[in-house]
């Protein structure tokens, strides 16, 4: 990996975990930049907060394009075209096809506010809540077919509260994860991170 790495964020929301990852790039945390920013909705917040950084933003709209091949299709030349090293998913809520997938084989990342296998999917912490789980947290993962499903690189636990609700949940669980996403990206980027099976070892 070079010294400064290209990092290719793909957003379908706010943006708050991408400016975690944009704080940690500032402050020498993480030694790469941003090369571009994809949503593929075009009121994403995510879009505008990059915009104002001057990082590259681009809308991908889902709804223009008639497969999901179109789609994934125009997302991948989107990132080649920019020369990215790895691709962050921050709140990108689609599955992945395999040809995707294989297009940046081990080099996509995703976060998940839960600890998997537990609880994956779109509404974690409704069914933490549900369940009567008494831990909860979240997961940085590499991206496979699968609905976060990918080997795990790091986790931190939250407790969960006699009280919480979704959003008090939520805004724990937030917390570590800005702090655990700008974590695995930097120990990927610095050759730390090896794939044996579903297992991710974090070498010294």
């Amino acid at each position: 990996m070079t010294n400064t790495a290209v990092l290719g964020v793909l957003a379908s929301g706010r943006g708050s975990n991408l400016q975690s990852i944009i704080d940690a790039i500032d402050i020498g945390r993480i030694k790469a930049e941003i090369a571009v920013v994809i949503s593929d909705k075009p009121e994403a917040n995510a879009l505008k907060r990059v915009a104002e950084l001057g990082i590259p933003a681009v809308c991908v709209d889902r709804k223009l394009y008639d497969t999901k091949e179109e789609f994934e299709k125009a997302l991948v030349e989107e990132l080649e075209k920019h020369r990215v090293d790895l691709v962050i998913l921050a709140g990108f809520m689609r599955i992945l096809s395999s040809y995707f997938v294989n297009a940046f084989k081990n080099k996509i990342m995703n976060i998940h506010p839960s600890l998997l296998p537990a609880f994956p999917g779109a509404h974690a912490h409704r069914s933490v809540l549900e369940y009567g789980a008494k831990v909860s947290g979240c997961t940085i993962h590499f991206v496979d077919e699968g609905m976060d499903s990918g080997p795990i690189i790091l986790q931190e636990s939250v407790p969960v509260l006699d009280d919480d609700t979704e959003e008090t949940l939520a805004a724990r669980v937030l917390k570590v994860e800005h702090v655990l996403y700008p974590k695995a990206i930097a120990l990927y980027l610095e050759d730390k991170l090896e794939i044996n099976g579903r297992r991710v070892m974090i070498k010294e």
